[in-house]
């Protein structure tokens, strides 16, 4: 018989028990004697029987204890991102705690149809790239938590990107300064670049556009004037398009003074570069980062950034989660300052 056919009766029919005997062997072993449960699994194996099957319990019970956590990206490159992969393991520990098991899945995946049925719930690490994922997560009839966007009608766990943004900069920024922004995801664009007129995306949606929103309005305040020429879009919070970017940065004409970037990583690649071209920081150039990862802080000069908890986020959201909590939660941030303003 094809061992994907076998059923619980026709494996009890074979081996002359019950049915409710080979389920204990698989899944209740304190029901039967150590010998016992060894001679049944012992003769499923050998007619090629593996054991109930696991989806279909899943669905008769209702619940799996496995959380799936949707990030904003491809699974290889938020798991090499430092403040992705440390919200990963806040979100992980708590989970453990309580009984529940991980199950990354990638912003850039089509659907989220084949996991829906086999998950207690969702954790959506920033906004995924595919819409058609925030749509279902929308209509979802399972939990659902955002961290740093959010879902109408649904939880999320956030910071105030727009205020910390505004803070961060007002501590840079003085009358005259020339200033360039170094942003994420601004524009529909796969390579790094200034917006120039290029139309904005995810403009209500995104953190990139409410941190710029903090960084225009503390120019503002400041009676600084900002182009969209000096704005530049990466795509991605990557050492290769961080690099880029600052190298033509450096080498405009005329030079800014001072630089908001949108990511620590972005910053340090920036403080890097105008080291190794002799630039003083911050007595020529001032930089800020946004994030608040180890390495901003280790950097010599020390990087004057924005500090927010990834790990803490990621426990509040597995706890919203398995609380059922139905509020958005703005959690606290540091501006830290360094050596770079």
């Amino acid at each position: 018989m094809n061992k994907t056919k076998l059923t619980l009766k026709d494996v009890a029919e074979q081996i002359g028990v019950s049915t409710a005997t080979i389920s204990n062997a698989f899944n209740r072993p304190d029901q039967l004697s150590k010998s016992k449960r060894e001679e049944i699994l012992a003769q499923c194996k050998k007619i090629g029987y593996s054991g109930p099957n696991k989806a279909a319990q899943i669905l008769r019970k209702g619940t799996s204890n496995i959380v799936a956590l949707v990030l904003a990206d491809s699974i290889s490159y938020m798991v090499s991102d430092p403040v992705a992969s440390t919200f990963i393991k806040g979100a992980s520990s708590a989970l453990q705690e309580n009984g529940k098991h991980l199950l990354l899945y990638a912003g850039d995946s089509n659907s989220i149809a084949d996991v829906v049925d086999f998950v207690d719930g969702f954790i959506c690490y920033g906004q995924p790239r595919n819409v058609n994922l925030i749509r279902e997560l929308a209509a979802s009839p399972k939990p659902v938590v955002t961290v740093d966007f959010d879902i109408d009608n649904k939880p999320s766990i956030n910071i105030d990107n727009e205020e910390a943004a505004y803070q961060v900069a007002s501590h840079a920024l003085n009358k005259g300064d020339s200033v360039a922004i170094l942003g994420l995801r601004l524009i529909d664009s796969p390579a790094t670049c200034r917006i120039y007129d290029s139309p904005l995306i995810d403009v209500e949606t995104s953190i990139a556009h409410r941190r710029l929103d903090g960084y225009l309005r503390a120019a503002e305040d400041r009676n600084v004037v900002v182009t969209d020429e000096a704005i530049w879009h990466l795509p991605e919070s990557d050492r290769h398009f961080a690099r880029q970017a600052a190298k033509e940065v450096l080498t405009s004409s005329p030079r800014p003074n001072v630089v908001l970037c949108m990511s620590d990583i972005i910053a340090l690649e920036l403080l890097h570069m105008a080291l190794e071209m002799g630039i003083k920081v911050p007595q020529e150039l001032k930089i800020t980062g946004f994030d608040g990862i180890e390495e901003a802080e280790r950097a010599r000069p020390s990087l004057t950034t924005v500090c927010q908890s990834s790990s803490q986020k990621g426990v509040e959201a597995a706890k919203s989660l398995l609380d059922h909590v139905k509020s958005k939660n703005t959690l606290p941030f540091e501006v830290r300052l360094g050596e770079t303003v």
